[in-house]
Formats: structure tokens, C-alpha cells, sequence
């Protein structure tokens, strides 16, 4: 039953009956059967079918709740009955926004240092796919904003506050004046994140509060890719401080910090909320906690 359900929350969220066998590593008729079986067990149809997946009916979707809840619980089971004859081991998959890929490391290192047996796969994705993916069950805990947009019911543990710093050549006009604002940036030739990035918006906001209109000429979701513009090109970008330090170390790059504007947006772990937790997810969480107050390098 727990593999059925599994297969239900992958088609539900591939809505392709291709892409949700191969992310599960089956057949698509193995996959297609498993879901008929769960249909017949249930004594409901779950899944529009069609030339195509036309999404789920009704008695699907309400299903599809409860299945999320049962192989959630199930993997807690797992992973407690593990850790009561093995010590703490398991894997933990993590999604980072971006601009926080330099704290995931931290917190990684800091939790190894205690739990070497624990191993983990860490993304990089824009902060609403982080949320869609804790409710997909694709993976256990994310790095996101926690003051900017609806979290919705996920436990936080708060671990620094962003600020910003614009990144250029040593020989560009913004180092060699004065101090620089955001006013200052309406005609810099920018390179930035891509809109749908939360780190993009929240830039967005300072210059519109600075009265400013500024275009960016090319933006990515990698801020490799923004640095290496700079490098290369007449070109500045706007990183956090902590991010911008670790990407132009040892190149030939100027950092010259901006002035903060209002509260600074506050980034941390969050994870479903959940009673009690897996001993792996506590154990991630109290990292955080104490990552968060451990004294900054």
C-alpha cells in the first residue's frame, strides 16, 4: 500500500505518468498498474485518464492529503526504529534559495561534526518550489526566507539576517567614489537574479523605495553566473554579504556594502511541522539553533 501511495503523490505531482515513473526508478505500467491496484482497493476512481493525465478527481485529491500524511508518517516510523538500533543515520535532502548555499554548507559542517553517519542531497531552488516541495515530500528541510512570503504550517529556526553588497571591478566608478546607495544604481549596468527569485524581489523593493528605476541587462538563477559577468564584463551585481565574500575570493573583484533599508530579511530553516520528529530532523534543527547562536567567523 505505502508504494501505491507513493506513486499517487509522484503522478499528482509530475502530472505525467513518464516523469513520475522515472523519478520512482519504475516502469510506466508498473506505474500505471499500482495506481488501478490502489484505485480498486480504495473502490474510487483517483486519476482522470485520458491520451493524457488529466489530473485527479475529487476523491483523488482528498486521497492524495491522506497519502501525503501516511508516507510521512511511515518514513518517521523508519526512521525512529532506525535510530533505536543504529544510532543516528539516515539521508537528509535539503533545498537552498540561492543566496543561502554558503550557510547550508555551515550547517551541514556544523551537524556532521556530531552526526557523521547522516549523509545529504542539498538543491538549489527559488523559495516558493522549496515550499511546494516540503508539501511534496521531495525533501525533508529547506534554507528560505521566513519574513517575506507565507510559510503556511513549518517549523522555523531562524539563522541570520541578509544584507547587501555590490559587487564590481576595482577599477569601477562605485569604488573609486564615494559611498554608494541605491539611488546611486539607476544607470549601473546590473546583472541579477531571475524575477521569480525571492532575493530578486526583495532587491526589487529597495530600489523602488530609493525612488529608482533600474534595468537589469542580464539576469540568472546562478549567482556563479552573476559574478562571472562581473569578472568579465563592465557589469555589477548585488549579492548578500556572506555569499558575495565566498564567490570573489581571490579574484580580482570589489565588494562595497549597501546601506541597509528598513528591517533586514531573516533567513533560516524550516521543516513540516511534525510531532513528534524523526531523531534526523531534531537533530537538523537543533543544529540550526545552534548554529544560529554560536559566535560569527
Amino acid at each position: 500500500m505505502i508504494a501505491k501511495l507513493e506513486m499517487l503523490i509522484a503522478l499528482a505531482r509530475e502530472r505525467h505518468f513518464g516523469r513520475a515513473a522515472e523519478t520512482l526508478g519504475i516502469t510506466q505500467p508498473t506505474l500505471s498498474t499500482g495506481i488501478r491496484q490502489l484505485e480498486k482497493q480504495l473502490g474510487v476512481k483517483l486519476v482522470i485518464r485520458g491520451s493524457r493525465f488529466g489530473g485527479l478527481t475529487p476523491e483523488g485529491q482528498r486521497a492524495l492529503i491522506r497519502a501525503r500524511q501516511i508516507v510521512a508518517d511511515t518514513r518517521r516510523l523508519r526512521d525512529e526504529m532506525r535510530a533505536s538500533h543504529e544510532g543516528l543515520a539516515g539521508h537528509l535532502r535539503l533545498a537552498v534559495i540561492p543566496t543561502a548555499l554558503t550557510w547550508a554548507s555551515r550547517l551541514v559542517t556544523w551537524f556532521a561534526q556530531e552526526h557523521p553517519n547522516v549523509s545529504f542531497t542539498i538543491l538549489s531552488r527559488a523559495s516558493t518550489e522549496i515550499l511546494t516541495m516540503l508539501d511534496d515530500l521531495e525533501i525533508d528541510a529547506g534554507l528560505t526566507y521566513l519574513d517575506q512570503e507565507p510559510l503556511g504550517r513549518v517549523a522555523t529556526r531562524p539563522l541570520y539576517r541578509e544584507s547587501y553588497t555590490l559587487v564590481c571591478r576595482p577599477d569601477h566608478a562605485f569604488v573609486q567614489g564615494g559611498p554608494v546607495g541605491w539611488d546611486s544604481l539607476g544607470q549601473a549596468r546590473l546583472c541579477l537574479l531571475t524575477p521569480e527569485m525571492q532575493n530578486r524581489r526583495i532587491i526589487n523593493r529597495h530600489f523602488m523605495e530609493a525612488g529608482v528605476d533600474p534595468a537589469a541587462l542580464i539576469e540568472s538563477n546562478s549567482t556563479v553566473v552573476l559574478v562571472a559577468n562581473v569578472l568579465h564584463g563592465d557589469w555589477v551585481t548585488i549579492l548578500p554579504g556572506d555569499l558575495a565574500g565566498f564567490l570573489c575570493d581571490g579574484k580580482p573583484l570589489a565588494m562595497v556594502p549597501l546601506p541597509e533599508q528598513g528591517s533586514a530579511p531573516a533567513v533560516g530553516l524550516i521543516a513540516p511541522h511534525q510531532e513528534p520528529y524523526t531523531p534526523v530532523l531534531q537533530a537538523i534543527l537543533s543544529a540550526a539553533e545552534g548554529l544560529e547562536a554560536a559566535p560569527k567567523r
